[in-house]
């Protein structure tokens, strides 16, 4: 049977670090009020010329020479995000340029925060139904372009940056050792639009808008969905949470991602957690996570990883796969 194998991974951060102090002057919070709150303490932001293709295009760059091949090789790019560069085209047919494509398609996917987890699942099925030998998955935002930045509860929640993996079909025999995707979960309810949302876009306003968020609703519903769709993941693979190797959630608050794991019996040792250096990039959030953990020597060849993300809409979904 054909499984999706990671073949390389790459991602990129804007030059420029905000620190939690960086708001004291801004708005009326602390370093200590947003560190205990959420975990994070410094984010990176896009200046100008820093865009969300160009972050897209180096991570995209760094996980094709992770993976020893050239732009030629891709048959597919899907990209996440929820901060394009323009209406239309997509972003992902301008990092095909950028790159140099001439071959293959490319299109864009937009869940918000769960954008990255929802494109690996989609380039899966491209790679499965023979569509596609190999995809570039990349989830990229500049969401510091839809922030209000008086608004606390929200401006200092949010980073830019970008992270990519390149998937191979390969024919294995489907076992749970076998390397690859090995089970996925997605879902959307969108009754809960209104909780997570920009209040903008060309065909209402016109306008761009900013992002609103009722955080207190949020918590409430994510840790909820989130176990939901991982045990659903679980139970489509034949496993439990002892079996992993590593949890890399959606790295949004740490507060969430502590809940989580322990609601799920995840030992705290096997979760990775970046939100204290990123804050929440919405799509490129797991990616960004995964390359932190692989370059530090954490994720080996032969890990079983489960991925987990939740957006607005809401929606969320989980991939468990054999790194």
């Amino acid at each position: 049977m054909i499984r999706s194998v990671v073949r390389g991974i790459g991602s990129a951060l804007p030059r420029r670090i905000m620190k939690n102090a960086d708001f004291e002057g801004m708005v009326e919070t602390s370093d200590e009020w947003i560190v205990q709150r959420t975990g994070i303490r410094q984010r990176h932001i896009a200046e100008e010329g820093e865009t969300t293709a160009s972050l897209g295009e180096a991570a995209a760059r760094a996980a094709l020479a992770n993976a020893g091949l050239t732009p030629d090789d891709i048959d597919l790019i899907v990209v996440a995000t929820s901060t394009p560069d323009n209406t239309f085209p997509a972003t992902a047919v301008d990092i095909q340029a950028r790159l140099g494509m001439r071959r293959g398609f490319a299109f864009d996917m937009q869940a918000v925060c769960s954008g990255f987890v929802y494109a690996i699942t989609t380039a899966d099925l491209y790679l499965k139904g023979g569509l596609a030998k190999r995809v570039l998955v990349i989830g990229t935002e500049t969401f510091s372009r839809i922030l209000d930045w008086t608004d606390r509860s929200t401006c200092v929640l949010f980073g830019d940056g970008a992270g990519a993996l390149v998937l191979e079909a390969e024919d294995n025999e489907g076992r749970l050792a076998d390397r690859g995707i090995i089970a996925s979960s997605l879902r959307s309810d969108g009754v809960h639009k209104d909780k997570l949302f920009v209040d903008g876009g060309p065909g209402t306003t016109g306008t761009v808008g900013h992002l609103r968020m009722e955080g207190r609703e949020v918590f409430k519903h994510a840790v909820g969905m989130i176990t939901d769709v991982i045990e659903d993941t679980y139970a489509k693979a034949g496993i439990t949470s002892e079996d992993l190797d590593w949890f890399v959630p959606h790295q949004a608050n740490k507060r969430i991602i502590d809940a989580s794991a322990k609601k799920l019996g995840i030992a705290e040792e096997k979760v990775v957690t970046t939100v204290q250096l990123h804050g929440n990039t919405s799509a490129a959030s797991v990616p960004l996570a995964l390359s932190v953990a692989v370059a530090d020597g954490r994720i080996k060849k032969g890990d079983l990883v489960l991925l987990e993300a939740m957006g607005g809409g809401f929606t969320w979904g989980a991939v468990l796969l054999r790194w």
